[in-house]
C-alpha cells in the first residue's frame, strides 16, 4: 500500500551547529523516506518563511514550532494519502497553511514534508529518486560550481564577495570534474599556507584565508589553475558569487575588504558594474550571481545590458526560486540564470514549476544547496532528475558538501556510458 500511516518530524542540526527540520513519512506497507532542509545565512527578502522559535533555546533559532505544525497540523491530514500524489500532496500542504509565503507554518516544515514524500515514494517502487522525479530521460550529470574561497557572510575572510568556485568546464565525465577541482583546491592550499595564511575553511568549506581583497583573491585562484597544468578559460572557468545585497547601504556598493576605514571602498551602481566588467576582462570569470542588490532592478538592467551577453549573470537573492519574480525578469530583460534553491519556495512543486519557467524562456538553471545544509542529498537527484546543467554545492571538503557530489557519483556509476557530462556550452 502507497498510503501514508505516519508522519514523524524532528529537530536536527544543521552544518553549522544550528537547529533544522527533518521528517520522515512511513506508509502501511513500511515504506519509508526521510528528508531535511537547509538554511541560508545570504537571504533574499523574498524568500518563503523560515519558521523559528525565538527563545531562549539555540539563540532562538530552534524549529520546535515548526516540527509541532508537522506533527500536529500536518501529519492528520495526510495521514491515509497517496505517496505517489506529489502534486496533491503539496497543493494540501499549500492548501493548510494558506498565506503567500508560508508564514503559518513555516516553509521549513512544508518542504520537509514535501520532500520526504517523494524519497518515500522512490523508495517504495524502488526506482532512484533521479528517475522516479524525471522518468527515463535523465541522464546528464551537472558541472559544479566548486567554492575554493569563502568572504563575505561566509567566513571572517576581509574578502567582499561571498564566494569564489572554479568551474571544471572540459572534463569528460563528471567525476574527472571532481578530479580536476580536487587538484585546484590543494593547490590553492599550498599557496595559502605558503604565504602563512590560515587554511582554515568557511561555511562552504572553501577557504577563508586574510586576502588582500578580490583581486589578491582571484590571482591566487589563477595560480592555482596554472599550477595544476589547466588552461583558464578553455579547461577551468571561475564564477562568484557577490551577494551584492551584502555590500548594498544607501545606494552604494560597500567593499569592506579592510579593517582601515580610510580602505572602505563605496561604489555606485555605476562603478560597481563597471568594476565587475573589468573584473570579466582580467580574469576568466564565466559566471556572476546576485551582481547587484535583490531590490536594485535599475542596477540589474543596467549589468544585464552592458555584460550580459559576456557572461552568465544568475539571479539569487533576486529571484528566490519563484515564479512570480522570475517572470519579472524575463519580461525586463534581466540577468540570464537563476539559482534554484527548493527553501526559497517551500515544495517540490513550486521547484519544479520554476525550473519549466526557466528553460521554457532560456534562462540557465543552477540547483544549489545553502551554506548551513544536511547530509541530505535530494538535491544531486533533482539536478539528474531535470537534466539541469550545474549545480552548487560547495566545496570538495565538509560531509554536508561532498554528501552530494558522492550522490552524484553513485548516480554517474549507474548510469554509466548513458551518462552525459554538461560541460560548459555559451548560452547567454
Amino acid at each position: 500500500m502507497s498510503k501514508i500511516k505516519n508522519v514523524i518530524a524532528r529537530q536536527i542540526l544543521d552544518s553549522r551547529g544550528n537547529p533544522t527540520i527533518e521528517v520522515d513519512i512511513i506508509t502501511y506497507s513500511n515504506s519509508f523516506g526521510r528528508a531535511s532542509v537547509p538554511s541560508g545565512a545570504s537571504k533574499g527578502e523574498n524568500e518563503a518563511f523560515e519558521l523559528r522559535d525565538n527563545e531562549h533555546l539555540f539563540f532562538g533559532k530552534g524549529v520546535i514550532k515548526a516540527v509541532n505544525n508537522v506533527n500536529n497540523i500536518i501529519a492528520p491530514e495526510l495521514i491515509g494519502k497517496s505517496i505517489l500524489d506529489q502534486t496533491i500532496i503539496d497543493n494540501i500542504l499549500l492548501n493548510i497553511d494558506g498565506t503567500k509565503n508560508k508564514t503559518r507554518l513555516g516553509a521549513n516544515a512544508i518542504l520537509a514534508v514535501s520532500l520526504a514524500i517523494a524519497r518515500t515514494a522512490s523508495n517504495k517502487l524502488n526506482i532512484p529518486l533521479y528517475k522516479y522525479l524525471g522518468g527515463v530521460h535523465t541522464n546528464i550529470l551537472p558541472t559544479p560550481l566548486i567554492n575554493i574561497v569563502n568572504g563575505g557572510v561566509h567566513s571572517n575572510a576581509p574578502i567582499a564577495f561571498q564566494e569564489f568556485m572554479i568551474v571544471p568546464m572540459k572534463a569528460k565525465k563528471f567525476s574527472e570534474s571532481i578530479h580536476m577541482g580536487h587538484k585546484v583546491f590543494y593547490e590553492l592550499k599550498n599557496l595559502v599556507q605558503d604565504r602563512g595564511l590560515s587554511t582554515s575553511v568557511g561555511d562552504e568549506g572553501g577557504f577563508s584565508p586574510n586576502f588582500n581583497g578580490i583581486e589578491d583573491t582571484l590571482d591566487n585562484i589563477l595560480e592555482a589553475i596554472h599550477i595544476s597544468n589547466y588552461e583558464p578559460y578553455d579547461e577551468i572557468g571561475i564564477a562568484i558569487d557577490c551577494a551584492a545585497s551584502e555590500l548594498y547601504k544607501n545606494n552604494k556598493y560597500i567593499y569592506s575588504e579592510f579593517k582601515e576605514k580610510e580602505k572602505i571602498q563605496k561604489k555606485s551602481r555605476e562603478e560597481h558594474i563597471h568594476y565587475l566588467s573589468y573584473l570579466i576582462k582580467k580574469y576568466p570569470i564565466i559566471s556572476i550571481e546576485d551582481g547587484m542588490d535583490q531590490n536594485d532592478w535599475k542596477g540589474w538592467k543596467m549589468m544585464t545590458d552592458k555584460i550580459g551577453d559576456q557572461v552568465q549573470l544568475v539571479g539569487d537573492d533576486l529571484f528566490v526560486t519563484q515564479v512570480e519574480i522570475l517572470n519579472k525578469g524575463i519580461e525586463n530583460n534581466i540577468a540570464n540564470s537563476i539559482l534554484i534553491k527548493p527553501n526559497q519556495v517551500g515544495t517540490l512543486k513550486e521547484t519544479i514549476e520554476t525550473i519549466y519557467l526557466a528553460r521554457k524562456n532560456k534562462y540557465n538553471s543552477i540547483i544549489s544547496h545553502r551554506s548551513g545544509d544536511t547530509e541530505d542529498s535530494f538535491i544531486a537527484d533533482l539536478c539528474v532528475a531535470f537534466n539541469i546543467e550545474q549545480i552548487k554545492t560547495g566545496s570538495i571538503c565538509r560531509s554536508e558538501r561532498t554528501s552530494k557530489y558522492n550522490q552524484l557519483l553513485r548516480i554517474e556509476e549507474i548510469l554509466g556510458n548513458n551518462s552525459y557530462y554538461a560541460g560548459w556550452i555559451k548560452k547567454f
